[in-house]
């Protein structure tokens, strides 16, 4: 947990600290252990049910861990027309996860959104924050291989 009390360190001076600690906690593991929210809780003498009131309402927090790749598939309105039910489909079974889950080796987590706020480049998918669209199952696979080729060299 030094690595926990070095990111409590760096925000202790400042009076809305919880959430850039939840932030640069999320971000060097990836989740929120749940020892390092009890670690902050103790050190800050911050509730602990405060803590996880923070990290279930930011859909940018975690408490299980993520894969090293964040796969979002839009479901907004004009994605959904355009054919996304069709991408979650497929990516969800090249990946063998559903939505919300991470592959077994750690690599990838698929999610849902209602809108990535390029409906005009719909059906869309955001993968390790670059933007994918006007997708096909084809661009799919294409999109997804590229992923594979660069990450299981």
């Amino acid at each position: 947990m030094e690595k926990v009390d070095e990111i409590i360190e760096k925000y202790r001076s400042e009076k809305s600290h919880n959430i850039p600690i939840l932030q640069d906690i999320n971000d060097e593991y990836r989740y929120l252990p749940e020892e390092a929210l009890n670690r902050i809780s103790e050190k800050l003498g911050v509730p602990l049910s405060e803590l996880y009131s923070l990290a279930t309402f930011y859909k940018c927090f975690s408490l299980s861990p993520r894969g090293e790749h964040e796969v979002y598939v839009c479901m907004g309105t004009a994605c959904h027309v355009r054919g996304a039910p069709r991408i979650l489909y497929n990516i969800s079974e090249k990946l063998q996860v559903k939505p919300g889950e991470t592959t077994e080796d750690g690599k990838y987590t698929l999610e849902t959104v209602n809108c990535l706020g390029a409906c005009a480049r719909g059906p869309l998918v955001m993968m390790d924050e670059k933007y994918f669209g006007l997708l096909n199952v084809a661009k799919i696979d294409k999109m997804l291989e590229g992923y594979y080729e660069q990450n299981n060299n």
